[in-house]
């Protein structure tokens, strides 16, 4: 078969990335015990019977929701649903409207829309390292834009003094030719598990203002945060929306996108419900309008969504449940993290990560062995465990031996994943 030449390299790109592997052999107590167990996924688990329980109680299709219904974009129903849920939760400056908002078959879909339409092939956008790993097909793989990896070295990279390796990165940009379109950033970020303060958030859509930059803001783990501190330092910083800021003096509203969706505030990842919110621009969603139709939803995930969201008392419950889970977990991970001696970026409050350094905790426990790859070494340590991470390299991290554990899962499956790990390590 001759496959065109994006074809055939994004048929490369998926041979050599392991998790398509690792899902079809899942790990399972009954029917797969010699499955993998994998912590490296960002999937919540920690409430899924109680969702799917709701679901289930709740589910009536209406004869609509066989239809093309009001669109590609997200029905108007859901589309008021997710306007009213997220000023409520997200507490924007102004108010969100249900025409400031374009529903997507997931975040990933919103992200590549939004590369679409800001940037035409071989222009770029700015993104932090280390970064959510997925962005870069999201960003590239269809669109053909590029993107420009801002490295912080020593600088904390949600702290104040980032904003100007992000000026170093876009004078590289173009001293290389590239037309850098827009900066991205994951707030609560992933995989640190951390908050951009709202000075930070203000700086840098002063620093896109200046450069004729969008500003894009990856809210998607906006609920699942948490007040309890853990380690002494640093001081925990609170969720703040890029929409709760007014953008008066700062940066011009019509550069302003957030992305939002259920997968992980409500565990919700085969959902499939992203969406985009702009309040200002409205030639960004009637664009989204034709290109829509392969990244529209199915009714049926439109009318579950919004029937759920509507259930204002169930829904406060649920998310205040899932805060204290999440908060317990990160609790159980950082201190299977000391307990094995396995150095980890402190701060958490929010998300469902811990960032820790593999690699370092590793060679203290095989002082003698030469290691040429550090990553490569432990993540084969991993597999050959049984138990799946995800890579520090895969998410553009400027030193070896950091990986990703996702701890959003119950207390057994969570206990079962740490003890394959350290075994692993040793």
């Amino acid at each position: 078969m001759s496959l065109s030449a994006r074809a055939k390299e994004a048929k490369l790109a998926a041979e050599g990335v392991p998790i398509w592997d690792i899902l079809s052999n899942l790990w399972d107590p009954e029917t797969n015990p010699d499955g993998y167990l994998s912590l490296g996924l960002a999937e919540n688990t920690l409430l899924h019977e109680t969702l799917s329980s709701y679901i289930t109680r709740k589910f009536e299709l209406p004869t609509a929701a066989l239809t093309y219904g009001d669109g590609m974009t997200g029905s108007n129903r859901l589309k008021k649903a997710l306007s009213e849920f997220l000023t409520k939760r997200l507490k924007p400056f102004v108010p969100i409207e249900p025409n400031h908002v374009t529903v997507t078959n997931g975040c990933s879909s919103a992200i590549e829309h939004l590369s679409w339409a800001f940037a035409d092939p071989g222009e770029g956008f700015l993104l932090g390292q280390p970064y959510y790993g997925t962005f870069i097909p999201d960003l590239t793989l269809r669109p053909a834009s590029k993107v420009v990896p801002v490295p912080f070295h020593d600088v904390d990279p949600l702290s104040k003094a980032a904003i100007g390796k992000y000026e170093a990165a876009l004078s590289k940009a173009k001293e290389d030719g590239i037309t850098v379109k827009g900066l991205i950033l994951c707030n609560p970020h992933n995989p640190l598990g951390r908050c951009y303060s709202r000075d930070v958030i203000c700086g840098l859509m002063e620093f896109c203002e200046n450069n004729g930059l969008q500003f894009i803001s990856d809210e998607i783990y906006a609920l699942s945060t948490w007040t309890e501190q853990v380690d002494s330092s640093p001081p925990l910083v609170p969720f703040q929306s890029a929409l709760g800021i007014d953008t008066k003096g700062i940066i011009d509203p019509a550069k302003v996108h957030v992305i939002w969706g259920m997968s992980k505030d409500f565990g919700a990842n085969g959902i499939r419900i992203g969406s985009i919110i702009s309040q200002a621009n409205p030639s960004l969603h009637y664009s989204f309008v034709l290109p829509s139709i392969y990244s529209s939803i199915s009714s049926l995930s439109d009318h579950v969504t919004a029937s759920l969201l509507e259930d204002e008392e169930w829904v406060d419950g649920y998310i205040k449940q899932n805060c204290k889970l999440l908060s317990k977990q990160h609790q159980r991970a950082v201190s299977w993290a000391k307990e094995n001696n396995v150095p980890y970026s402190p701060g958490v409050n929010a998300a469902f990560f811990l960032w820790v350094d593999l690699g370092t905790a590793y060679k203290n426990n095989h002082p003698d062995q030469k290691i040429a790859d550090i990553d490569k070494t432990v993540s084969k340590a991993l597999l050959d465990s049984k138990v799946f991470l995800s890579a520090g390299k895969d998410f553009g991290c400027e030193q070896p031996g950091w990986f990703r554990i996702v701890f959003s899962h119950p207390d057994s499956f969570l206990q079962i994943g740490l003890d394959r790990v350290a075994k692993a390590l040793k």
